[in-house]
């Protein structure tokens, strides 16, 4: 890490916001056939832009409806001081999110200081609505090579070069190629297993005060605060 310029890029649904958003919107407007969908992407037989696109179509449920399920949503109760941080060491940060920004927005600008999201690029999928229901709208004409619904590597390489030092921070297998391209990652949940069994340069932790703490610990080694 020495001499490199370090930049976070962080997981949303599970990580940043206590509960998968996504899951919880099927949960309860989708039918039970989602999670069968959901089973062939744990299995490797579809990628996620495939998943997310069955799901969301099996959703019904209006913006008001899906609104006030997220009002219910909380983060990370550390993630703000983290981005206070983060911003004193001017250290960007940015969210790279399989989720829909819908729900990213909505969850954001209620929970975090107006001023730390004009610093938070966030990347992931869209909803749009057609005669009350919601459609996923994907980046790009194709996805990547895994099938992503947002292919989270391509968007650490845009991001980034050879200077810089990459911190993933995630929870879930759909962060699993995330971890694989950053130079280290905070991992927890099914991505904490994946990066053990798959000898991932990691750390474990439960929340964003754990990463704070390495903020400090590891700037203050190097000399820079």
């Amino acid at each position: 890490m020495k001499n490199k310029n370090t930049k976070f890029f962080i997981d949303f649904d599970g990580t940043i916001s206590t509960v998968d958003v996504v899951d919880l919107i099927l949960e309860r407007f989708a039918s039970e056939e989602w999670k069968v969908v959901e089973k062939e992407w744990a299995e490797g037989k579809i990628g996620s832009r495939e998943c997310l696109s069955r799901q969301i179509a099996l959703v019904n449920a209006g913006q008001e409806d899906v609104r006030r399920l997220l009002s219910k949503v909380e983060v990370d109760p550390y993630f703000e001081e983290f981005l206070k941080q983060a911003r004193g060491l001017s250290i960007p940060a940015t969210v790279v999110s399989d989720g829909f920004d819908f729900s990213i927005q909505e969850i954001l600008k209620r929970s975090i200081e107006s001023s730390l999201l004009e610093n938070l690029p966030v990347y992931c999928n869209r909803l749009e609505w057609s005669a009350g229901k919601p459609k996923a709208v994907f980046n790009g004409d194709s996805p990547c090579e895994h099938g992503c619904a947002n292919c989270k590597p391509r968007v650490l390489k845009q991001l980034t070069d050879s200077h810089d030092f990459v911190v993933f921070i995630g929870d879930g297998l759909s962060d699993r190629f995330a971890a694989r391209s950053a130079d280290l990652t905070f991992a927890k949940g099914k991505l904490l297993q994946f990066c053990q069994d798959n000898q991932i340069k990691h750390k474990p932790y439960t929340n964003f005060k754990d990463i704070k703490q390495w903020m400090e610990s590891e700037l203050l080694n190097l000399g820079r605060i």
